[in-house]
């Protein structure tokens, strides 16, 4: 290749945006549009990192940090307006770099390295929006999955051990997806119930329409927020019930259909119910929506006489918790029960867990193994084999 650059930071506003430059032309081009703080002539040897000025036509862009990362590799690291990442991209672009995407970008260098967890490791942190889950994956390119794999090379004759290990890893990598791609949570229940409540109490701000009109949400309404490190994309939906007065109401049926499809993807359902009301009389239609989900029951209300109990539900239920929306009372409950669900105190950030799906396919394969000729090629394949991009 003669040079390529991308933007490897997650996209939207930040403190910092990275791009990466590489290639045979990457030296010449920076020393054109690079204006070393200090006079001297900028030292562009590996490990070193300059501060100066990137500038166009004599005008500047923005002050930056350049990491010299490898041979003809270096991160051009500027403030986070995604504008200026923009204008630094296209000046690159006038000299001749070939723009690639985060995934791109680290494919057509991947031959280059000898660690494809780390490469992987590199592409997954655009994406990521916690620290914790931050440190969890550049955790993974020289320790965790590293690591563990570079130790079953050394005995990949006890193939029992081996099967084991593979077998624990992809357990735990389940809660590790949660952390790292984030929790997709919906808020479901029947009409009325204070659905939209709860989300605007839950990012502190007024997100969704609340009336005392049933069936006011005709659209799902989307917000993301940070609990600890959990990154939470939470979804209030339309009222999943039948509505008399709604019946042919076309609009309506639209909006339970998109209840009912954004429910089929979630990961957490946070049920709300009106305690006060009793029996809600439940469709079967939504019990069977959210049957294999983890589910909190939010019973709401609790500042009235409560005429529903846990035993009246017909679903299962792996959490109830009982807030009232007007006074605020057990939301803090509610969000510790949502880290709890969702196994944030049980992740060590030092521990292995696979990423990638081509990582989880090549441990399915592992916990299956009977040969220990297979192993080792499956375990090559895993440290070094070819990206899935």
């Amino acid at each position: 290749m003669s040079v390529s650059a991308a933007v490897t930071t997650a996209k939207g506003a930040g403190a910092i945006s990275t791009i990466e430059l590489a290639g045979d032309e990457a030296l010449a081009i920076l020393e054109k549009i690079f204006k070393p703080a200090r006079k001297e002539k900028a030292d562009f040897t590996i490990g070193s990192i300059l501060v100066g000025t990137i500038a166009e036509a004599g005008h500047d862009i923005d002050q930056v940090a350049i990491g010299c990362e490898a041979d003809r590799h270096f991160a051009i690291h500027c403030h986070g307006n995604p504008l200026i990442a923009e204008a630094i991209m296209k000046l690159l672009k006038k000299h001749n770099a070939t723009l690639l995407t985060n995934e791109q970008f680290f494919s057509d260098i991947s031959n280059t390295e000898n660690n494809t967890i780390a490469i992987e490791a590199k592409i997954e942190l655009a994406n990521i929006k916690t620290l914790f889950a931050t440190k969890l994956i550049l955790n993974q390119a020289n320790t965790g999955l590293v690591k563990s794999a570079k130790g079953w090379l050394k005995e990949a004759k006890n193939i029992e051990k081996i099967k084991a290990k593979a077998a624990a890893i992809l357990k735990k990598s389940e809660n590790a997806r949660i952390m790292i791609a984030g929790c997709k949570a919906v808020i479901a229940g029947p009409a009325n119930s204070g659905k939209s409540s709860l989300l605007n109490l839950l990012c502190g701000k007024d997100k969704a329409i609340v009336t005392d009109i049933e069936g006011t949400t005709r659209d799902y309404v989307a917000v993301e927020i940070v609990l600890e490190n959990l990154f939470l994309e939470l979804t209030d939906t339309a009222g999943i019930d039948e509505i008399p007065a709604l019946k042919s109401d076309a609009i309506e049926k639209t909006s339970q259909k998109k209840s009912l499809g954004t429910l089929e993807n979630a990961d957490l359902v946070l049920f709300v119910l009106d305690s006060s009301k009793g029996d809600p009389q439940l469709q079967d239609r939504l019990i069977e929506a959210i049957a294999d989900k983890k589910i909190i029951a939010v019973l709401n209300k609790s500042d009235l006489p409560s005429k529903l109990t846990k035993t009246s539900l017909p679903i299962r239920l792996d959490k109830v918790v009982s807030i009232s929306i007007k006074t605020g009372e057990g939301i803090d409950a509610l969000k510790e029960q949502i880290l709890r669900i969702c196994c944030v105190d049980e992740l060590d950030i030092y521990e292995p867990i696979a990423f990638t799906p081509r990582q989880r396919g090549l441990l399915k394969q592992l916990s299956k193994i009977n040969s220990a000729d297979k192993a080792n090629l499956l375990i090559t394949e895993l440290l070094k084999g070819q990206l899935n991009v």
